[in-house]
């Protein structure tokens, strides 16, 4: 055996030398093993918030799009639509605005789980404003430009600025074409104002000569940004987030939408009316 102190034989520093790689192999491998089980983890999250057909919220971070990426050249100046309300008419009202009771609802155009909402009870929605039990507050977000990266989000907000000032009816109708029409929010279709005034041919009426060079110009990019501020400042952390005079309501069980019957007797309860 070779004394402590003493360099050890050729074949004993082969087997160590041997031993090391060995070693070394088996933590690279662990570093490897542990990078993609971030990785995974990582996507997971991404999917479970933001795909279509899981019932979880689209969570929007702290501080999100206040300073969302503007990558393209917008107009400074503020220019608020016609038929808005609250500060800076950062809140869209459907309805009458004598309804005894509010439906206050928080979506992105961006958001998966809002398109879900929509389909399952955007007809109950318009129903309940018909017969006059309800009128609609519409608090629209633009986190999701953050999150996923992109401008969709707030270029389909300045586009709706532009539709709200054409009337009421044309944003309810508008907006309604935008869910019906949402590509997945990782392509950012909504980011295309080209695309946005296609889906505006839908909508009859709509696609004047104002409402084109206002979607074209960004006419109403500044104030999409103060509506996106207002909706992260209102405490509302996810989207859909809808609420019957402050209360909030139940969207989903389990994986499934509320069906319209379901939604509506929820609205109406909430509201005391049953």
């Amino acid at each position: 055996m070779a004394h402590p102190n003493q360099k050890p034989s050729r074949k004993q520093s082969q087997k160590i030398s041997a031993r090391e790689r060995i070693q070394e192999a088996q933590r690279l491998e662990k570093q490897a093993n542990a990078r993609r089980r971030r990785i995974v983890v990582s996507v997971s999250l991404v999917v479970g918030l933001a795909l279509v057909g899981g019932t979880a919220l689209a969570i929007s971070t702290a501080g999100d799009s206040k300073s969302s990426a503007a990558d393209v050249v917008e107009p400074t100046a503020m220019v608020v639509p016609a038929n808005t309300s609250g500060a800076d008419g950062t809140v869209i009202t459907y309805g009458k605005a004598d309804a005894a009771h509010t439906l206050q609802v928080f979506e992105d155009f961006r958001c998966p789980v809002c398109k879900n909402f929509e389909a399952a009870n955007g007809d109950a929605v318009r129903k309940l404003v018909e017969d006059g039990t309800v009128k609609v507050e519409y608090h629209l977000a633009a986190f999701l430009d953050k999150n996923l990266g992109g401008k969709g989000s707030r270029t389909a907000l300045a586009a709706i600025g532009a539709a709200v000032n054409e009337g009421a009816d044309k944003f309810k109708a508008y907006h309604d074409v935008l869910y019906a029409n949402q590509p997945d929010e990782r392509e950012d279709g909504f980011g295309d104002v080209n695309h946005l005034l296609e889906l505006a041919d839908k909508v009859p009426g709509l696609k004047t000569d104002a409402f084109v060079k206002a979607v074209t110009d960004r006419t109403y990019a500044p104030w999409a940004k103060k509506v996106a501020d207002a909706f992260n400042d209102s405490g509302v952390t996810g989207t859909p987030t809808v609420k019957v005079d402050g209360k909030p309501l139940t969207l989903f069980s389990g994986n499934k939408a509320l069906t319209a019957e379901q939604f509506t007797a929820q609205v109406k309860q909430a509201a005391g009316l049953q």
